[in-house]
C-alpha cells in the first residue's frame, strides 16, 4: 500500500469566504469562524454541499490573510495560522506568536488508500484531555483510542471503544490551551504520543476528509464556550428529570411499576421518575404496549402523575418484521429502512427477533419516527429512552455495505444514535404541545447535547466502576454534554449493601441521578438494603432535592456557556499538576461551589486534594487551606464534599417530588471567604419552553466579605418565583449568626451582617 504525503502547494487564492490551496494530491480550504476558531479541511474530492451533523454555525464572510514568499498567514485578534507552502503544513499560534499546535513537518497530512491521517507536533510537557466516553486516565497522554460506536456490554474500565464518539480533545502545554474537533464520522483514531517515541501525536479516520476545527481560546472554560457555540448547547431539561429516577430491566407489569412508586411515597423517599424497560412492549415491538401486563397505559401514567411521578419508556431502533405491525408495513412501503447495495432490506436480529433499521439520516424518516411516538405520548409519557442505537444487533457489526440513503455503514455508524435522538427529540417536542420532553440516549456523536441526555451504558457493580463512571461523567462534560448519568449500583452484577450506599451517596452530585439494574440482578430500590442503610440512602436522596435550586441554576449556566454541571478539576485548575495525579483525578466540581471526592465502599478514610483557596467540609463546616492533600474521614454516612470559600448555594427544604410546590422558602447558604463572589440564580416553570420568550426568574447574588454585605440584584424575567421567602444561612462568618428570613422581592436589596 502506497502512502501519499501532502506535498507543495501549487496555488493559493481566496474564493468566497475561504482560502483555497491546491497541491498535487489534494485541495485544502481554510475558513475563519470566529477570532478563536479556524477550520482546515483537506480533501481529494470535496462534496458539493458542505454539511456537518455536529456544526450549526457558519464561517465569517471576511478574514485577514497575507502571502509572504513560501508562507501564508491567516490572522485574527486571538490566533495566527501560519501555512507553510513547501511542503503544505499548518501551524497555529497565539496572536503574540506563542506556538499552540501544528503539523509534524515531516509527515503532516497523508493518505494510505482511503485512510487519512494527520501527524502533529508533541510538546514535552503536553497533556491531552477530552474525547468524552473513553477509558483511561484524565490525562490522555500516552494512550490511544478508536471511535466506533459499540454495544459494549460487559465492558471493563479499559475497554475501547465504548458507545459514543466525540472526536474533540483539548491540548495543554507551556501554560497554554488549545483544542481540536475532528469532524469526521468514519471510524477514527487518536494516538496521544502512545506509539511514536514521544515524537508526535496523530489522529485520522478510515475515510472522508481531514476536516478539523482548531480552537485557540485561552482557558478551558473559553474553549468549551467556543466548542458549544459551534456545535450547539443543551436546552433547559424538564425539572422532573433532575429528581431521583428509579429504573430496572424490567418492571414486568403496570402493577409492579405502581407498587414501587407507592412504596416511595409510603416511605417518604423522594423520587420523580419511574422507567419501563423493554418488557412493557408487545413482543418487544416499539410503539406498542403489552395488553396483558400493561392493559391500561393511560390509567397507569395518570396514577403515576397523581403521585408526582413521570414515566420514561425505552425505545430501540429495530423494527420487527411482522406483517401485522403498522410501523413495519409503512416503513417497507415507503422505503424507510437500511438496505444492501442491490436494494434488498437489511435484516438484523435484536430483542424482537428479525428486524429492519430506520434510516435516520433521511428527514422524512425522522418525521415518521417522531409521529410514531403518539402511541407513547397519548397515554401521558413525557420521557423517552433511546437504547441499542450504536446501532446494536446480535453479532455486533452490521455489514459495511449496508446503505442508509447514499451513505454506507462505515460513514454513518458513529452518528446513527445521534440522528435517532434527533428524530425522537423533534418528534416528541411537537407531540407534547409545548412541554419539554426528556430524551436519553446510549450512543452519541458531537452535538448530541442539542437533543438528548446520555448515560454511560452497561456498567458493573464494582468499586472500580464507581470511580470509572465518575471519570466518564467528568470527561463527557469536556465535550459539550452536561446532562449525564451512570447506572447507580452497576447494571451488571450484584453490589454489596455498602457499595450501593456509597454509590448512591454520589448520586446527588451526578447530573442525572438514576438507579438501574439488569434482569436477574438483585432489586435495587432504596429499601432493599435493610433499615439502617435505607435511612442513609434516603438522606442522600433528600440531599439531592435540597440542592435542586442550585442544580437547576447550574443547568441554566450550561445552556448559556456550555460549561458542564460536573466538571473535572482540569477546567478551573488547569495548571495544577496534582489534579492529574491518578489518586485525585476522579475529583470534580459540581457547579461553581461544590468539590466532590468519590470514594470506594471499603474505606473510611481517604486522601483528598484541595486546590488553591480555602474550603469547608459540607457536613461539618470545618475550614481547610487549599493547595494541599488532606486525609479525611469518609464513613458511609458522609461522602467527602467541600464548599469553596465564598460559595453561594441556594437550597430548598425537602419535598417528595418536583411536582410539589414546597413551603415557599429558598435558603441562600453562604460560606465565608476573602474575595467577592457572585452566583446567578435561575428559575422557570420547569416544564415548558416559555422561558425562551421571557418567562423566567433570574437574579445575581453577590457576596462581598470586605463590605460584610450580601446584595440581591434586580430580578430579570417575567416569571414569578415559587419562593416567597428567602432564608439566609451563613457559614464561618466569624461567629456572626446570619440566619434570618426575609421577603423575596424582585427589587435590588442588600443585607449587612
Amino acid at each position: 500500500m502506497q502512502i501519499e504525503i501532502l506535498s507543495n502547494a501549487n496555488s493559493v487564492i481566496q474564493q468566497d469566504n475561504y482560502l483555497l490551496i491546491q497541491t498535487a494530491e489534494a485541495e485544502a480550504r481554510v475558513w475563519v469562524y470566529s477570532p478563536t476558531i479556524i477550520r482546515v479541511c483537506i480533501s481529494k474530492t470535496f462534496a458539493q454541499s458542505d454539511e456537518s451533523f455536529a456544526v450549526i454555525e457558519k464561517p465569517l464572510d471576511n478574514f485577514t490573510w497575507q502571502h509572504l514568499a513560501d508562507i501564508v498567514e491567516v490572522t485574527t485578534s486571538a490566533v495566527k495560522l501560519v501555512i507553510n507552502l513547501k511542503p503544505l503544513r499548518f501551524e497555529f499560534f497565539t496572536a503574540d506568536g506563542q506556538p499552540l499546535s501544528g503539523d509534524d513537518t515531516r509527515f503532516g497530512t497523508n493518505w494510505q488508500a482511503e485512510r487519512v491521517m494527520n501527524y502533529r507536533k508533541l510538546y514535552p510537557d503536553e497533556k491531552f484531555i477530552g474525547l468524552g466516553e473513553k477509558a483511561g486516565d484524565l490525562n490522555r497522554r500516552g494512550q490511544n483510542y478508536v471511535n466506533w460506536n459499540t454495544d459494549a456490554a460487559l465492558h471493563t474500565i479499559t475497554t475501547d471503544p465504548l458507545y459514543k464518539t466525540f472526536p474533540f480533545y483539548i491540548g495543554l502545554h507551556s501554560g497554554l490551551t488549545y483544542a481540536v474537533f475532528f469532524d469526521n464520522t468514519h471510524k477514527s483514531y487518536f494516538d496521544f504520543g502512545a506509539t511514536t517515541d514521544e515524537q508526535m501525536m496523530w489522529f485520522g479516520a478510515d475515510g472522508g476528509d481531514m476536516d478539523y476545527y482548531f480552537f485557540g481560546a485561552q482557558g478551558i472554560r473559553n474553549i468549551l464556550e467556543d466548542y458549544t457555540w459551534l456545535t450547539g448547547r443543551m436546552e433547559m431539561p424538564p425539572l422532573w428529570s433532575l429528581g431521583y429516577q428509579q429504573c430496572r430491566w424490567s418492571y414486568m407489569s403496570a402493577n409492579e411499576v405502581l407498587d414501587v412508586a407507592r412504596k416511595f411515597r409510603e416511605k417518604q423517599i423522594p423520587a420523580d421518575v419511574m422507567y419501563c424497560d423493554i418488557d412493557y412492549m408487545d413482543g418487544y415491538k416499539i410503539f406498542t404496549w403489552n395488553k396483558e401486563t400493561f392493559p391500561d397505559p393511560k390509567g397507569m401514567v395518570d396514577e403515576l402523575k397523581s403521585m408526582g411521578f413521570q414515566l420514561v419508556t425505552i425505545v430501540d431502533p429495530g423494527i420487527k418484521i411482522d406483517e401485522n405491525y403498522p410501523e413495519y408495513k409503512e416503513g417497507v412501503e415507503k422505503g424507510y429502512f437500511a438496505t444492501y447495495p442491490n436494494g434488498e432490506l437489511f435484516t438484523g436480529s435484536v430483542w424482537p427477533g428479525r428486524c429492519h433499521f430506520p434510516d435516520f439520516l433521511n428527514a422524512e424518516v425522522r418525521e415518521w419516527w417522531g409521529v410514531s411516538f403518539k402511541a407513547l405520548a397519548d397515554p401521558g409519557v413525557e420521557g423517552f429512552w433511546n437504547d441499542m442505537n450504536e446501532p446494536a444487533a446480535w453479532g455486533q457489526n452490521m455489514p459495511w455495505m449496508v446503505k442508509f440513503g447514499d451513505k454506507f455503514m462505515p460513514e454513518i455508524r458513529n452518528v446513527y444514535g445521534m440522528q435517532m435522538s434527533r428524530a425522537t427529540y423533534n418528534g416528541t417536542k411537537r407531540i407534547l404541545n409545548g412541554k419539554r420532553p426528556f430524551i436519553l440516549t446510549r450512543a452519541a456523536y458531537a452535538g448530541t447535547q442539542r437533543y438528548s441526555a446520555v448515560w454511560t451504558g452497561d456498567n458493573a457493580a464494582s468499586d472500580e466502576h464507581l470511580l470509572f463512571g465518575q471519570r466518564l461523567v467528568n470527561s463527557l462534560g469536556l465535550v459539550g454534554m452536561s446532562m449525564i448519568g451512570v447506572d447507580i449500583g452497576g447494571f451488571m452484577g450484584n453490589p454489596t449493601a455498602e457499595l450501593m450506599v456509597r454509590w448512591n451517596s454520589l448520586g446527588p452530585y451526578t447530573p442525572m441521578f438514576r438507579n438501574h439494574a439488569a434482569l436477574g440482578m438483585t432489586m435495587r430500590e432504596p429499601w432493599q438494603w435493610g433499615d439502617d442503610y435505607e435511612q442513609i440512602i434516603k438522606k442522600d436522596i433528600e440531599q439531592r432535592y435540597k440542592l435542586l435550586p442550585y442544580i437547576y441554576s447550574g443547568f441554566y449556566q450550561s445552556t448559556k456557556t456550555g460549561l458542564p454541571l460536573s466538571r473535572t478539576l482540569a477546567i478551573d485548575y488547569t495548571q495544577d499538576e496534582n489534579i492529574y495525579d491518578t489518586k485525585y483525578q476522579n475529583q470534580f466540581l459540581f457547579g461553581d461551589a461544590l468539590l466532590v471526592a468519590p470514594v470506594i465502599s471499603t474505606v473510611d478514610h481517604v486522601d483528598v486534594y484541595l486546590p488553591a483557596g480555602d474550603w469547608y467540609r459540607l457536613n461539618t463546616d470545618e475550614r481547610f487551606t487549599g493547595n494541599q492533600m488532606v486525609n479525611v474521614s469518609c464513613p458511609l454516612t458522609d461522602l467527602p464534599v467541600f464548599i469553596k470559600a465564598g460559595g453561594i448555594i441556594p437550597m430548598q427544604n425537602i419535598i417528595q417530588s418536583t411536582n410539589e410546590q414546597g413551603d415557599g422558602v429558598l435558603q441562600i447558604h453562604i460560606w465565608n471567604g476573602d474575595d467577592t463572589n457572585t452566583f446567578v440564580y435561575y428559575e422557570d416553570d420547569g416544564a415548558t419552553y416559555s422561558y425562551q420568550s421571557g418567562s423566567y426568574h433570574k437574579r445575581t447574588i453577590t457576596f462581598d466579605p470586605q463590605k460584610r454585605e450580601i446584595v440581591f440584584n434586580p430580578v430579570e424575567g417575567e416569571y414569578q418565583s415559587k419562593y416567597h421567602k428567602l432564608e439566609l444561612v451563613g457559614h464561618g462568618l466569624d461567629g456572626v449568626q446570619l440566619n434570618r428570613q426575609i421577603d423575596n422581592t424582585n427589587e435590588v436589596f442588600a443585607i449587612s451582617y
